[in-house]
């Protein structure tokens, strides 16, 4: 279907928004009317632009306050609607938006404002031009959709239609069942946004929290699917007001709307048994690999040999090990060193099976835990997910049809093919399929992989990544949502925001519908520069065996926990006494329990260890604060880096 959008949705002047929405594929543009009010552009100058750019003006809007009024303010009304039909003539616009009236002149008459409705529609039938009535949900006398609709009826003229706009309809909570009532000529146009769930008024909620399909709660699938059974053929149209996007990258912006519009025309295809207009999601079977980014590359180590971890000797600069340490300084104290995150790594029980045959890349194992470390210069940093795919080369056939291009990539010949796409804060999602018999791995690209014991977990070790936890940037978080949503097909869950001692975090799980593949998205509303960035959660067997190891070879790797959480734990569940000896944190539900504790940060990255019991789907949320006031008593109020050594 035609694609369009609202200027009002993008931020920039209204030529570098035309040019945005070009570049991201839209067809048509509805122009909101401040943007050309603002604008050196004259209608006609903005007219050749858009048709220069391949963009059609679908709708100029909004025009307010016209209907069931007074004889004297009728006349006013008709005079300012001429000049709007001169500018739209000039622009080459031939359908008007109609708000229902908020003004206090309106008056509770149906036959009335079908009348001047009426007449409305006769004076823009003389310059070619048609009245799309559209039903607020502030409207003073009219703000459902069926009323609006019974209105038009009434008026009874060709050049007058509807016009059905889904927040309007769904944030009132109307059935949009009887949209299919409407005869799909008079619908005249379709405004399309998402929104998520608030209790407040509902103008504000409009004027500052409305988002693109697929990032809200509304069911935008099943309201198209209605407006498609009356046989409307109009554009599918945007029109989102949103204090996020009118600050974000316009061009940024609109491709996330593009996105948005696929992903909702293949949910409505769906919905009606069509065939839908892209290739179907690869759902991942987990994860491959976590890459992290460290500043430099290590001497060389034999492989299957972990490097002087957490808790060992220190080793005197350029020692036997090739490991620099320095004198006497224990991980966590030296912020952004590679040889932190090794020592980590070896603490955690991983050990190095194997280096990149052509890049600086090492494999760490632990089970069906993988982590690489890429000597990049910077760091230590997530900058990588490698995904299990049943089907890479489906799966990437789907970002690219929700444009999302494949990264270019320099390989070696005899290299794995491994197409990877960039996620919205950057990450790099690959696409894997690891030690399968018909298709080639990515760990073939490592030399000299260890094989066998020195893969295999510790008794009660950790088995595999559990979940990635990824920090956005502010303006980004609905995009990333719907980026692993329709990429990837993850189910999200209800956005939370847990307190922290400086502001909120936001956050919002995702995982596949068997919980094979799970992340979490963040986001920090104020103090960003206190919170590390990313956090990778590695499963185990058994948690108490591995904090028990842990405490006792290496007391300095976990995140200290206050003595008060034990306090609560104990008066809200019986809970084990060597939970509080253990450092462990705990949650349940109707469905399991939850045990888990986290490391000491380094650079940018801390490990968070998790054991599942039962059928327990969550993540330890009531746990966030704790966690996020620990790392800020821990890094020292202020500390940007976090990494310096806990007290006792």
């Amino acid at each position: 279907m035609r694609k369009s959008i609202a200027t009002v949705s993008v931020s920039g002047t209204l030529a570098e928004k035309l040019t945005a929405i070009s570049a991201a594929g839209f067809d048509g543009v509805e122009i909101f009317e401040n943007d050309l009010l603002v604008s050196p552009l004259s209608p006609e100058e903005v007219r050749a632009r858009a048709h220069d750019l391949g963009l059609g003006i679908d709708l100029y809007q909004p025009f307010r306050d016209f209907e069931a009024v007074p004889v004297d303010v009728l006349a006013g009304n008709l005079r300012r609607a001429e000049r709007k039909f001169e500018v739209m003539e000039r622009l080459g616009a031939t359908l008007l938006l109609v708000c229902s009236s908020v003004s206090p002149d309106a008056i509770d008459d149906d036959k009335l404002a079908a009348e001047q409705l009426r007449l409305l529609a006769e004076r823009a039938a003389g310059h070619g031009i048609r009245i799309a009535y559209e039903a607020l949900a502030w409207g003073r006398h009219v703000n459902e959709y069926l009323h609006a609709w019974r209105i038009v009826r009434m008026a009874d003229h060709p050049n007058l239609g509807t016009c059905l706009d889904s927040f309007h309809i769904l944030s009132r909570g109307s059935d949009p069942i009887g949209i299919e009532a409407i005869p799909g000529e008079k619908v005249f146009f379709l405004q399309l946004a998402d929104a998520p769930l608030l209790a407040m008024d509902v103008l504000q909620w409009s004027r500052h929290y409305r988002c693109f399909p697929g990032q809200g709660t509304f069911d935008l699938a099943g309201l198209v699917t209605h407006v498609l059974e009356t046989g409307y053929a109009g554009p599918l149209s945007l029109e989102v007001f949103n204090d996020g996007f009118r600050q974000a990258d316009a061009g940024r912006t609109s491709l996330d709307a593009m996105r948005s519009l696929i992903a909702l025309e293949e949910a409505a295809a769906r919905r009606c048994g069509a065939t839908p207009p892209i290739p179907p999601p690869v759902i991942p079977a987990g994860f491959a690999f976590a890459e992290l980014s460290v500043p430099t590359a290590e001497p060389p180590v034999p492989v299957g040999e972990p490097p002087v971890a957490v808790g060992e000797p220190p080793v005197p600069v350029g020692g036997a090990s090739g490991h620099d340490f320095g004198p006497s300084v224990p991980v966590g104290e030296l912020p952004g060193r590679a040889p932190e995150l090794r020592g980590l790594l070896a603490a955690l029980g991983f050990v190095r099976t194997g280096t990149h045959a052509g890049k600086p890349v090492e494999l760490w194992e632990q089970g069906e835990a993988r982590i690489l470390l890429n000597a990049t210069g910077d760091g230590p940093a997530l900058a990588a997910i490698g995904l299990e795919s049943p089907d890479p080369a489906g799966s990437v056939k789907r970002a690219e049809s929700l444009l999302s291009p494949v990264l270019p990539r320099h390989r070696a010949p005899r290299d794995a093919r491994l197409d990877a796409i960039a996620a919205p804060d950057g990450t790099e999602l690959f696409f894997c399929r690891t030690d399968h018999p018909d298709h080639s791995s990515w760990t073939d690209d490592f030399r000299t992989r260890a094989e066998g014991a020195a893969r295999a977990p510790a008794a009660g070790g950790i088995t595999h990544i559990d979940h990635v936890a990824l920090t956005q940037p502010r303006h980004h978080f609905d995009e990333a949502a719907l980026f692993y949503r329709g990429v990837l097909g993850l189910r999200p869950q209800e956005s939370l925001e847990v307190p922290d001692p400086y502001g909120l975090l936001r956050s919002k799980a995702m995982s596949s519908e068997d919980g094979a593949l799970r992340m979490v998205l963040n986001i920090n509303q104020v103090g960003a520069q206190h919170i590390p960035w990313q956090h990778i959660a590695l499963a185990c067997d058994d948690i108490v065996a591995t904090a028990r190891r842990l405490r006792a070879a290496h007391p300095g790797l976990l995140l200290p926990v206050p003595a008060n959480y034990y306090d609560d734990l104990a008066a809200r569940y019986d809970a084990p006494p060597e939970l509080r000896e253990l450092g462990l944190l705990y949650d349940r539900d109707e469905h399991g329990e939850f045990l888990h504790l986290y490391t000491i940060t380094a650079g940018r990255v801390f490990f968070e260890i998790v054991q599942r019991v039962g059928g327990y789907q969550g993540y330890g949320a009531a746990n966030a604060p704790v966690r996020l006031a620990a790392q800020h008593a821990w890094g020292g109020q202020g500390s940007s880096t976090m990494n310096v050594t806990p007290s006792a």
